[in-house]
């Protein structure tokens, strides 16, 4: 088994009514992740809203959520979200420096939309070789473009040793496949973002999944991880109801992840700076009520701890 593997949650961030990232909450919400299973930690990504956290506090979240953790699970972080070149050097150094197991490269930060795989693949050589010292993983973020890789990028990446983690936002099986047979023998782990794909995707050989619904239940992800070769029908059933839940994604993310943990796991207020709290309706706080109680019954089914 590679080094990175299993259930990662792609990490929200809590804050105070005031706006102000609240340590209290991060610190819950660490613990909480690990007392689900979770097998690490995917720290200020796009889930975090990192686009909106300035350089101090994205440097904060990370060693925060660092410290939570206390050393139980392997926690990585991006942060990279400036647009000049020489400025996402800086900002990927300082994250190293806070003691992160890996720093996440986002794939449309090193070349703009219109520009070609030539200016992309320059760019991310002089990142590396400015950062000799710092273990790198990689991320399609969707925003503020989808930019997917090459898989002779990734190859020749994963066998010069480069990179250690692949978040994969293709949600193609084509391309699950392909990359997943690419990398094989290597040390980089591909991480499946998307849960319609994600048992046929594990059955591949995905090293496991890092997506935003592992904020409401990262447990029963981590059940399909470990016993899809064991209860193959169960599997499926499990799967099924993950691609259903994750609908929910659509339904004023991260507002809707604040709500469940709020109600349900951990306190922390609903304010976020991506979205206006007031987005969440009423029809949309049901779904999310019915979506729970269907969790608790599967929980029950699949003999796990509520």
């Amino acid at each position: 088994m590679k080094e990175y593997h299993g259930c990662w949650p792609t990490m929200i961030t809590p804050f105070t009514p005031e706006g102000k990232i609240d340590f209290k909450a991060v610190d819950g919400l660490v613990k909480w992740y690990i007392r689900r299973g979770c097998d690490g930690i995917f720290a200020v990504c796009q889930s975090s809203e990192m686009f909106y956290l300035t350089k101090q506090e994205k440097l904060d979240l990370a060693k925060a959520t660092k410290e939570a953790a206390e050393g139980k699970v392997k926690v990585i972080a991006s942060g990279h979200t400036a647009d000049d070149h020489t400025e996402q050097i800086e900002e990927l150094g300082k994250m190293a420096e806070t003691g992160v197991d890996a720093v996440v490269l986002v794939s449309n930060r090193m070349a703009n939309q219109e520009e070609g795989a030539d200016v992309f693949n320059r760019n991310a050589e002089d990142i590396f070789t400015q950062l000799p010292q710092v273990t790198f993983g990689l991320y399609e973020c969707p925003y503020p473009y989808r930019r997917l890789l090459t898989t002779d990028f990734l190859y020749d990446c994963a066998k010069e040793g480069k990179l250690v983690f692949l978040k994969d936002v293709s949600c193609s099986l084509p391309i699950l496949k392909e990359r997943i047979e690419k990398i094989k023998g290597t040390n980089l782990s591909l991480f499946n973002a998307n849960t319609s794909t994600l048992l046929e995707s594990f059955k591949f050989g995905a090293d496991g999944y890092n997506g935003v619904m592992a904020n409401f239940h990262i447990d029963l992800y981590k059940w399909m991880y470990l016993n899809f070769k064991e209860h193959p029908v169960l599997a499926q059933e499990v799967q099924d109801f993950l691609t259903l839940a994750g609908v929910i994604e659509a339904r004023c993310y991260p507002v809707s992840a604040k709500w469940h943990q709020n109600k349900y796991d951990v306190p922390m207020s609903l304010v976020t700076r991506s979205k206006d709290v007031h987005l969440l309706g009423e029809n949309d706080i049901n779904e999310l009520e019915s979506l729970h109680r269907m969790e608790v019954a599967l929980r029950a089914k699949l003999h796990l701890n509520q």
